[in-house]
């Protein structure tokens, strides 16, 4: 069955509006989102503890390597520092929008909040549905784990590793957006919800079926 229309969505007989959430906002959205007691919400906070001792375990490893004088893997971790700060949030933000048009939209734009480090994909006035908001949520955690573990297995004698395992455990935290927003659907599990952006407001809509 195809994704209600906007305008259907606008029928208050059928739908109703759970959330309208302006993109100057989405950090404190996701804030509060993430402060709940999900099934989702709990599996994401177990797993950016988990990333987040890995990362600080090698970064300080690196550091202790280069007080003994073996400086390659803390230059490593360095330059995964200033990677995962530029290239790796537009490299996120791409996969995004990649998803996006797989999820059939016909126009993707990107925006951002630099001040408030808040980055976005969006396609105007393409609704989506659960599936499709999880898909596209999740590619860039999904797609980066991968690169990243595989590249650890490759170069775990390298100091490369390093920089690999710093990006994954960095990338953990861009993530918590994705799962900030995706959780607005979970929280709604026994009905439909239905997503989509107006970019000319930069807000973005969630409507559940009646």
């Amino acid at each position: 069955m195809p994704n209600p229309t906007i305008n259907e969505l606008q029928n208050p007989e059928k739908f109703e509006l759970v959330a309208q959430l302006s993109h100057e906002q989405i950090k404190e959205f996701v804030v509060e989102q993430i402060s709940g007691n999900t099934k989702i919400i709990r599996f994401y906070m177990y797993y950016q503890i988990l990333m987040i001792t890995v990362g600080m375990f090698f970064f300080t490893r690196s550091i202790v390597l280069a007080v003994k004088g073996n400086l390659l893997p803390v230059y490593y971790s360095l330059a995964a520092l200033v990677f995962s700060f530029s290239v790796l949030i537009v490299f996120h933000e791409s996969l995004h929008g990649i998803a996006l048009k797989l999820a059939g939209a016909k126009s993707v734009t990107f925006g951002g909040y630099l001040k408030k480090f808040v980055f976005y994909a969006e396609a105007d006035q393409f609704v989506i549905n659960r599936r499709q908001f999880a898909f596209i949520a999740l590619t860039p955690l999904v797609v980066v784990k991968l690169i990243t573990l595989t590249g650890i297995i490759f170069f775990f004698s390298h100091p490369l590793v390093y920089s690999l395992i710093f990006v994954m455990s960095a990338h953990s935290l861009f993530c918590a957006g994705d799962i900030g927003l995706l959780t607005v659907f979970y929280k709604n599990k026994e009905t439909e919800i239905f997503n989509f952006d107006v970019k000319a407001d930069k807000t973005s809509y969630f409507f559940r079926r009646i």
